[in-house]
């Protein structure tokens, strides 16, 4: 017998996508980061649904206003990967009948906060009787199809380049699951960075209106998983020659005793946007980010041989394919 642990969750997708009818003349394809509906006058309405599970999901200290905000923030970072506005929120919540009301009252305050934070509305949803806390978010927004960034579009010479730096959620994880002891001049840094994450939605927005991205995603399951998923998409391999990583990552990987590589490529909840530019367009990209506050971080470049590499101190090392992977562990 073969179980979803065998084939882990990107293998399960696969399985599934065979025996689903592709939907004729899709604005987006399967395995993006969203679906969409074109409404004929080259507008696409675009849905993302994803859930948070409180016993995978909801690390140690996270308040329930946290984890209703962070639904909303999960499925508004896959519309700011693909440059959409959203608009509005709905939320299935299964929860414990035991449960206290002042707690499921604190989550509807969290998807209210992080809705409105985007400048969009929770406007409804349903609930349920559950064993454990149970969050199925549904953003929805609307595009102009032409400026919607796919995952499919990175051509070999394209300029690959995010919108942060790297490392802190998995600085914090190692903190809150594995008991290591951060110091104490990077904890709040790296715990804000899991309680509170943020959606690129403004940075995705600039750039889309830019035309420079050829490609693009959110990194929510880790680097080295984002930059399978694009080369997977687009048919491209990335040569890394840049290590995004953040100063509380060196930091934490110093006094931990931890190699940066694995806090910067095989975290995940970042949120930060994974994209390829077109070489010619770079200065627009990076130009329309400042404009939003944002520095544009380039660390590599699209390659045609289908691998991903990091280069450093001139050695070349292959990344793995390692991150989160619902019904595996960090493998």
């Amino acid at each position: 017998m073969v179980t979803v642990r065998d084939v882990g969750e990107r293998g399960l997708i696969e399985l599934m996508m065979r025996v689903l009818t592709p939907m004729p003349s899709a604005p987006i394809p399967f395995w993006d980061d969203v679906s969409g509906w074109g409404l004929g006058d080259g507008r696409v309405a675009v849905l993302k649904t994803d859930m948070l599970v409180w016993r995978t999901d909801v690390p140690r200290g996270m308040t329930p206003f946290q984890a209703a905000r962070k639904a909303v923030v999960m499925n508004f970072s896959d519309l700011a990967s693909k440059g959409v506005k959203p608009l509005a929120f709905m939320a299935s919540l299964g929860i414990p009948s035991n449960m206290e009301v002042e707690a499921v009252l604190e989550m509807a305050r969290g998807f209210d906060s992080g809705s409105r934070e985007y400048g969009a509305y929770m406007v409804g949803g349903d609930t349920n009787e559950a064993g454990e806390v149970v969050i199925g978010g549904v953003a929805f927004g609307l595009a102009d199809e032409k400026t919607i960034m796919r995952r499919d579009g990175a051509r070999p010479g394209d300029i690959l380049a995010t919108t942060g730096s790297f490392g802190r959620t998995a600085a914090a994880f190692k903190v809150l699951i594995d008991g290591y002891e951060a110091p104490k001049g990077v904890m709040d840094s790296i715990l804000e960075s899991v309680y509170m994450p943020k959606a690129r939605v403004s940075e995705g927005l600039a750039l889309a209106e830019t035309g420079a991205v050829s490609a693009s995603m959110d990194s929510s399951d880790g680097l080295a998983l984002s930059l399978y998923d694009l080369s997977r998409s687009s048919h491209v391999g990335f040569r890394i020659d840049r290590l995004p990583a953040s100063p509380e990552a060196r930091e934490f990987g110093e006094a931990c005793g931890i190699e940066l590589e694995e806090l910067v490529f095989y975290g995940g909840e970042e949120y930060e946007l994974v994209f390829t530019l077109k070489p010619e367009l770079v200065d627009s990209a990076r130009n329309a980010l400042r404009r939003v506050n944002c520095e544009m971080i380039e660390f590599g470049e699209v390659i045609e041989e289908i691998k991903i590499t990091y280069t450093h101190n001139g050695e070349e090392k292959p990344i793995k394919p390692l991150g989160w992977n619902h019904f595996r562990t960090m493998d």
